[in-house]
């Protein structure tokens, strides 16, 4: 057996060297602190331990389940349980009241404010934004405008039953594509595009040909008022916007609400009755209410008072 080579001592630190070098760089062979080292096998027993207590390794089938059968899925429905069962009895309420009772009721509606803004938070909130902000194509619901209505029973059949969702009590409305379908000539779409802006609280900051908005007057008349209005203030039975305020969905350009012409987009709102249970799809509405300009719902039409009927003898004895 060949004799060990005796290695290198750093003359600097005095400690040997692993005989290792790179670019003249030599390796000390330092030790491991005993601290370390402590750390270190201590962790390999804990790894060992938790193996053992906990769900740790994957099988063909399946995990190990420890000792302790611990699952986090187990716990997390556990305490949803919990927490439907402490809100059962406000759900009820809600679900059985009016929305004026809900509104006067300052606990009930506190609840109801929160639960629908949770609600907003998990499933709204990606298309409607933060506090209901809205985006290109995605209506703002902090605002007081709104197509199809701003009380609260307009707004919980948007919520139950969608907008063109395919739900057979969703809410439709179809604007045609001008352009894309040949209906109109591309100067006739310049011409109504300029005419719309006129009439709108745009016209204060986009420039208008008049003399194409007085020819797209004709167009619009034959074309568009038969459900925006002569006026342009829209008709919410057949979910056509108003067109005298400077809110677009699709964008207040002149080239975005020409384009909107042309293509005639419309969007779809999901029908949220199969996620939601009613009480839940109630807060909601309450929520959206409260995040901007919400409504009052509309007073019934007065019926007349029902004319007595004449005594009869049964009713006289």
């Amino acid at each position: 057996m060949a004799e060990h080579e005796e290695r290198e001592v750093d003359v600097h630190s005095g400690q040997s060297t692993t005989g290792h070098e790179w670019d003249g760089i030599k390796e000390l062979d330092t030790p491991l602190p005993r601290w370390w080292l402590y750390v270190f096998y201590a962790t390999i027993v804990a790894a060992i331990i938790y193996w053992v207590l906990m769900p740790a390794w994957p099988l063909a089938n399946g995990y190990t389940k420890g000792v302790m059968n611990h699952s986090d899925r187990a716990i997390v429905k556990t305490e949803l349980a919990a927490l439907q069962g402490e809100r059962a009895d406000n759900f009820q309420r809600i679900l059985n009241a009016s929305y004026k009772e809900i509104v006067d009721d300052p606990q009930l509606r506190d609840f109801a404010y929160a639960a629908g803004q949770a609600a907003f938070g998990d499933n709204c909130r990606t298309c409607h934004g933060a506090g209901g902000a809205g985006a290109p194509g995605y209506p703002s619901l902090a605002d007081d405008v709104w197509i199809w209505g701003g009380a609260l029973p307009d707004i919980e059949h948007a919520i139950t039953y969608g907008i063109r969702s395919g739900h057979p009590d969703a809410r439709n409305s179809a604007m045609p594509a001008f352009g894309r379908d040949g209906i109109l000539p591309a100067n006739e779409i310049d011409d109504v595009t300029n005419y719309v802006i006129s009439i709108s609280a745009a016209s204060k900051r986009l420039e208008v040909d008049a003399t194409a908005a007085a020819r797209g007057a004709i167009v619009y008349e034959a074309q568009c008022a038969i459900c925006h209005g002569t006026d342009g203030r829209g008709q919410r039975a057949l979910g056509a916007p108003s067109l005298v305020d400077d809110i677009w969905l699709y964008g207040g350009s002149k080239d975005e609400i020409k384009y909107q012409i042309e293509l005639g987009r419309g969007g779809v709102m999901p029908n949220w009755d199969r996620r939601f249970d009613p009480a839940t799809i109630r807060a909601l509405s309450i929520y959206v209410y409260g995040l901007g300009g919400g409504e009052a719902e509309q007073a019934p039409e007065p019926q007349p008072a029902p004319v007595p009927a004449a005594p009869t003898t049964e009713t006289l004895r």
